[in-house]
């Protein structure tokens, strides 16, 4: 008989149980403690919208051998049973006199002998969440113990994917790109952006999104002035770029790619920061290969636009992709992170247009040892163009 299991076989989560042992003994760690959603989902298959409300903490345990250990208030523990997971310990949460940290100061000790080493993510891109009085009070408790920054053995596990997870991260690109071809069902001069970007996560939806944890994106005269910004009552205009960035949900796994088109026919300025982003994209696909760093991409890009007369924009210039919208590593020439096949990755190149404005091209890709292969599909070298 098959073990209980979400999303993924239970075998899935054995190996990447495995995997992140095999990195503990090599850091010299007799547990891991885990707090975040992602983490507490990439280890169990614990998926659940919950996570929104910051009123109880969550914590799983991985031993230095044997299965993950979670320590979780009851209310999850008929969600939890569903996993592959067997030793769930539950307290009755929120409890303001002690939120789990007796129940877990214990599971640790149990686990950890004395003077043992307990990996916690520390570094970027990690969270702790659990009240920071609460972390002190476990410290205490468990003072003849180190907490030591596990972020590495949890990044070089979590960065390279399964077969399983690249499945679930194509399926969402695919969603998100069927909802792409619809925007000009519903984005046309006159619409304002805020009917617009409501009527494209409907889209999304529609297609087979589980929910849509981020839309994003802008629309004005040869470009917009940054990507992050929520929509508003403008009404489209001709010679408006509108940019839909998205990070829809499917099974727990994200997809994060951008797409513009022109309100009317597009201008020479935003028909030439089109093409040179298409082309240094496409030229960073052809050359990508493991090995490289994550600063490699960043100047394989930003050369790329010089080559067609574009200036890139500032910040990074892609990232990592999997069970939350950005992973490491960054693209930026900072970042000395060593890509790896089997890693999902995005490629975010944006350049200047006129007036301080941007155009960004985002896609998706995952990296085998001897090419890159696009899990989105790919944007069109040329502006598509909606009514006006």
């Amino acid at each position: 008989m098959s073990e209980t299991s979400l999303i993924f076989p239970a075998a899935e989560f054995r190996a990447r149980t495995e995997r992140l042992q095999a990195q503990m003994a090599a850091d010299g760690l007799n547990a891991l403690l885990l707090t975040s959603a992602a983490d507490v989902f990439y280890t169990t298959g614990f998926l659940t919208r919950f996570w929104e409300s910051p009123a109880r903490p969550w914590f799983i345990v991985i031993p230095a051998k044997g299965d993950p250990v979670a320590v979780i208030p009851s209310i999850g523990a008929d969600l939890m049973q569903k996993t592959w997971i067997r030793t769930i310990r539950t307290w009755d949460a929120p409890d303001p006199r002690d939120d789990g940290i007796t129940l877990l100061t214990e599971t640790l000790a149990g686990l950890v002998p004395a003077g043992g080493r307990i990996g916690l993510p520390m570094g970027l891109e990690t969270h702790l969440r659990m009240p920071l009085g609460d972390y002190q009070t476990l410290t205490t408790c468990l003072a003849n113990r180190t907490f030591v920054d596990a972020t590495a053995c949890v990044h070089r596990v979590r960065e390279i994917k399964s077969a399983a997870e690249i499945e679930k991260i194509r399926a969402i690109c695919a969603i998100a790109g069927r909802a792409y071809a619809r925007v000009p069902e519903f984005a046309r001069k006159g619409r304002t952006h805020a009917e617009v970007f409501r009527d494209f996560q409907i889209a999304l939806l529609a297609e087979g999104a589980d929910w849509v944890s981020y839309v994003a994106g802008g629309a004005d005269q040869d470009g917009y002035g940054d990507v992050i910004s929520p929509a508003a009552d403008q009404p489209l205009i001709e010679g408006d770029i509108l940019m839909f960035d998205t990070g829809a949900v499917k099974d727990g796994y994200f997809c994060d790619y951008d797409r513009n088109y022109s309100v009317g026919p597009a201008s020479s300025v935003a028909r030439h920061a089109q093409e040179a982003l298409w082309q240094a994209t496409e030229s960073t696909i052809a050359t990508l290969r493991p090995g490289m760093r994550a600063s490699d991409v960043h100047r394989l890009l930003t050369e790329g636009l010089a080559r067609h007369g574009a200036t890139a924009s500032g910040g990074r210039l892609g990232h990592g992709l999997g069970i939350t919208l950005t992973e490491w590593p960054s693209f930026t020439p900072l970042d000395s992170t060593p890509l790896r096949a089997g890693m999902v990755l995005t490629l975010e190149p944006g350049c200047y247009t006129r007036d301080g404005r941007i155009l960004v091209h985002e896609e998706n890709i995952l990296l085998h040892e001897d090419r890159v292969e696009l899990l989105s599909p790919r944007a069109p070298q040329h502006l598509p163009e909606l009514d006006a």
